[in-house]
């Protein structure tokens, strides 16, 4: 930045003008997994980005995974991870080490780096507010405490961006009878950001976006209306892990939200060139 002349850094500012004013007021829904959770030179650019966005007036709702995490502390107590089609396997000793990883370590962490970053913010979880609400995930394996939405309340986040707040949300659900269920970050944002009637869910993750080629980074494909997903599913270009993101995605335009985006994390500001660019950033769904 510091090669950079005051002409051109006003020239940023200028340029930037009309996606501010068009997106000031308006909420946006951040998904925040994969490699920008875990290189700190990822995260620090994440947080300024998000605090750049709720200086000009933009009401920013974080919701985070934390995988890796849940898997490193359930091997220090010795326990082997076990995934099914994506999900983890949750039994009653697993689902203690999710909620008190993703509750409380992960999701503290991201609250004062981001306080750190001159940012405002407050920790939430599913469980507070009766904020999401689950039941046990019909599935033909048993996986346990891994829970399907059933009612999504958004009274205590947007109690949080009234006051100036950030909510960081991490996704435990609770039930009618009791139980706590671990959900899948993606849908979680996904079903937020419905409730919330966001301008924009953008899921962060390790990939371009959607690829013709998957094995060739320069086949992405920028936009993608939601009637074309499953003729893109059957020529096998929507495949595997895409997939569930991509559902996500799709149901939550279905839903209300205006754009859905998969953007590639491992790019510095990547939040940032999605908002405020003509061309944006990996793949929208409209």
């Amino acid at each position: 930045m510091r090669n950079i002349s005051n002409q051109d850094r006003a020239n940023v500012l200028v340029q930037a003008l009309p996606y501010i004013q068009k997106w000031s007021g308006k909420t946006i829904v951040v998904k925040y997994g994969g490699n920008a959770m875990i290189s700190p030179e990822l995260k620090e650019a994440v947080m300024n980005d998000i605090v750049l966005l709720q200086l000009i007036g933009i009401n920013v709702v974080l919701v985070h995974g934390g995988g890796p995490e849940i898997s490193g502390m359930l091997n220090k107590i010795g326990k082997e991870s076990r995934f099914v089609n994506g999900l983890r396997v949750t039994d009653a000793e697993t689902i203690d080490i999710v909620q008190m990883v993703l509750a409380g370590k992960v999701n503290k962490n991201l609250v004062q780096l981001l306080e750190q970053h001159s940012g405002k913010a407050i920790g939430l979880c599913g469980l507070d507010g009766r904020m999401i609400m689950a039941e046990k995930k019909a599935s033909g394996i048993d996986l346990g405490f891994v829970g399907e939405i059933t009612e999504v309340n958004t009274e205590v986040i947007e109690n949080a961006t009234k006051n100036g707040y950030i909510p960081i949300i991490s996704t435990i659900a609770g039930s009618y009878n009791g139980d706590v269920y671990n959900i899948n970050a993606d849908l979680a944002a996904a079903r937020i950001a419905a409730e919330m009637k966001a301008a924009k869910l953008i899921l962060m993750t390790d990939i371009r976006g959607l690829l013709r080629n998957r094995d060739d980074e320069n086949t992405l494909i920028p936009v993608v209306n939601v009637s074309e997903v499953p003729s893109l599913k059957r020529e096998g270009i929507i495949s595997g892990g895409m997939i569930p993101k991509i559902d996500c995605c799709v149901e939550a335009v279905r839903r209300g939200v205006k754009r859905a985006h998969i953007i590639d994390g491992r790019i510095p500001h990547s939040i940032l060139i999605e908002m405020f660019s003509d061309e944006g950033i990996g793949t929208m769904f409209y």
